[in-house]
């Protein structure tokens, strides 16, 4: 099934809404037989893990970040202070 649209979706994705891309997703997923609804499944965790990976080894080259992250958990909860209190705006 390779439409125009289907193809201006790999070609350039930001230039389409997501809910539009969500939605002919939908619809093509409803014609998959069982055995090709899996491997869309399986391709999706995939991609899903990938992105995920990619985010935490961003996170992972700030500089001292993980330190920081470590410090603030040893923290004891009576030096917490109350967000309200700090921002009454917020």
């Amino acid at each position: 099934m390779n439409t125009s649209n289907d193809i201006s979706i790999v070609d350039n994705p930001s230039t389409i809404p997501v809910m539009e891309i969500q939605n002919q997703l939908s619809e093509s997923i409803k014609q998959l037989s069982p055995e090709r609804l899996k491997v869309v499944a399986d391709f999706a965790a995939f991609l899903a893990n990938a992105e995920s990976e990619a985010a935490t080894q961003e996170l992972l080259s700030i500089s001292g970040l993980l330190e920081r992250i470590k410090q603030n958990q040893t923290t004891p909860k009576s030096q917490y202070v109350n967000w309200r209190t700090v921002r009454s705006d917020v």
